[in-house]
């Protein structure tokens, strides 16, 4: 009995011991597996913390524009780097004129050439059918384009029974202008050639305002239609006027240069230069770019009724000149044209621009053709009548028929009192202290009939002063007629305006 118990005392005893032992192994496996993992953790992350450079994002996580943002870096070693010149604006240095001229009008068409073309800021070529005498006493050689003479095109056919030939001469004038360039003159970065005739005046300033718009590097055929319907349905609405002048985007005239003279060899039944260069344009693929600031002017008599209205556009160039009436009463054509440089040298973004406001004490409508002519009507005429030209001229086959422009008019009143007092600009000066020009419009003294309303006469008034500041910036905004306003003064003999951007909420009311 006594082993029995001693046997059984045992046991538990060793059993206690035997569970002790079972349990602590365990436990310190635990604890030297924590420690190892915790080592390792502290070691990666000091290697990642002291490694320069860094981790490689994953790129599965990111779009398709996040890897290409990604992938760019390794492509800039293959850019070439883009020089300054590549980044300027485009200028008269990036011009090449192109003029087309006859022997037989020479002698008094260069006086128009004269009044814009600058040879020290520009380049040019005026292109003739054969020798011209050049006068050095007449200012010709120091203030005219080189002169070149026109290819032969004998061995082009010719079959337009009431044309020209000599069309196709000058539709090959981007070409050969584009040909006499020598290899130096082409890397005095031309962007673009401008062509027009020799009875075309350009404002070179609105000209570059307008080319700007447009990247160089493509190719761009750049101009505007005539404002006859007929003579657009007779040619092509997609056709550039070379009167009005047009302009050509270098890579597009080297383009023109290699198949132009395959091209004119299939059309000989067209009538004049711009129709052949409009049909080698479509084989190129190429439609006209409208800018509607070149004018063709294809009317008769007086241009007053397009000039007071003129379209929210630049004045880029006039044309037919010798067509029309002279555009300032009592002068020749030359000398009314030189008149209208004064203004455009001081501020030709506005040139020509229409404002429109209201005189409410006098019950008068006024419009403001800035350095042109201002006109004060009796009454309140809206700005949706006095923005549409009044008819003061014909269409290009001299007749009185409205239906026959490309754009609305409107007629010359028959009621004597709504008839205009015109007041064409006598004088424009810029004033530095105050920082505007200041315009001066003089009464044209034509006869006015009797009108028998009981409201203000605007026969008192002899002198306009316009101020308005110079807005070379005009046409980097978006198109809108400026707001003109009427200043009261004791002086009643004198009409004082301010004109100028509208202000916030400014509208052109009718009174």
């Amino acid at each position: 009995m006594k082993g029995n118990k001693k046997d059984s005392s045992e046991k538990p005893i060793w059993d206690r011991t035997s569970s002790n032992i079972s349990m602590t192994r365990p436990g310190r496996l635990m604890i030297w597996l924590l420690l190892f993992i915790s080592v390792t953790y502290i070691i990666y992350t000091l290697k990642i913390v002291s490694t320069s450079h860094p981790c490689q994002e994953d790129l599965t996580s990111y779009d398709s524009d996040s890897i290409l943002h990604h992938q760019r870096p390794a492509k800039k070693a293959l850019t070439v780097p883009v020089t300054a010149a590549e980044h300027e604006a485009t200028d008269l240095n990036h011009v090449v004129f192109g003029i087309a001229a006859s022997s037989k009008l020479w002698k008094h068409r260069k006086e128009y050439i004269k009044i814009w073309f600058k040879p020290k800021k520009m380049r040019g070529y005026v292109w003739l059918d054969k020798e011209v005498k050049i006068k050095s006493d007449a200012g010709d050689q120091e203030n005219l384009p080189p002169v070149r003479i026109s290819g032969n095109t004998s061995s082009f056919r010719y079959t337009n029974k009431k044309g020209h030939r000599s069309a196709i001469r000058i539709s090959r004038i981007v070409s050969e202008t584009l040909m006499n360039l020598d290899s130096e003159e082409k890397k005095k970065n031309v962007r673009w050639f401008v062509m027009g005739d020799d009875d075309t005046v350009f404002v070179t300033d609105n000209l570059i305002r307008v080319l700007r718009k447009y990247d160089h590097e493509q190719m761009y055929y750049i101009g505007s239609l005539s404002e006859s319907h007929l003579q657009n349905i007779f040619f092509s609405y997609g056709m550039a006027y070379g009167g009005g002048g047009f302009a050509i985007s270098y890579p597009l005239a080297v383009a023109l240069s290699k198949m132009q003279d395959r091209c004119i060899q299939r059309y000989p039944a067209l009538y004049g230069s711009d129709d052949r260069m409009q049909a080698c344009m479509a084989e190129l693929g190429v439609p006209l770019t409208k800018e509607i600031g070149f004018h063709q002017y294809d009317v008769h008599g007086n241009l007053f009724g397009l000039l007071a209205a003129h379209p929210v556009i630049p004045f880029v160039s006039m044309h037919h000149l010798d067509v029309v009436e002279p555009i300032f009463p009592n002068m020749t054509r030359v000398r009314a044209i030189k008149k209208l440089t004064t203004p455009m040298k001081i501020d030709s973004a506005g040139l020509l621009q229409q404002s429109i406001c209201y005189d409410k004490y006098k019950s008068w409508t006024i419009s403001v053709s800035w350095g042109y002519a201002v006109q004060v009507f009796r009454g309140s005429f809206s700005p949706r009548e006095m923005e549409m030209p009044s008819r003061t001229f014909l269409n290009w086959y001299k007749r009185a028929d409205y239906t026959a422009y490309a754009f609305n008019t409107r007629p010359v009143s028959r009621n004597p009192c709504q008839t205009p007092f015109v007041f064409h600009m006598s004088n424009v000066k810029f004033d530095p202290q105050l920082n505007t020009t200041v315009s001066e419009y003089t009464r044209h003294q034509d006869r006015h009939p009797a009108c028998r309303w009981d409201m203000a006469n605007p026969e008192e008034i002899n002198n306009i002063v316009v101020y308005k500041e110079p807005d070379p910036h005009l046409w980097s905004r978006s198109p809108r007629r400026n707001c003109c306003r009427v200043l009261q003064t004791k002086r009643n003999n004198t009409l004082w305006i301010n004109v100028g951007v509208c202000r916030a909420g400014e509208v052109t009311e009718v009174k």
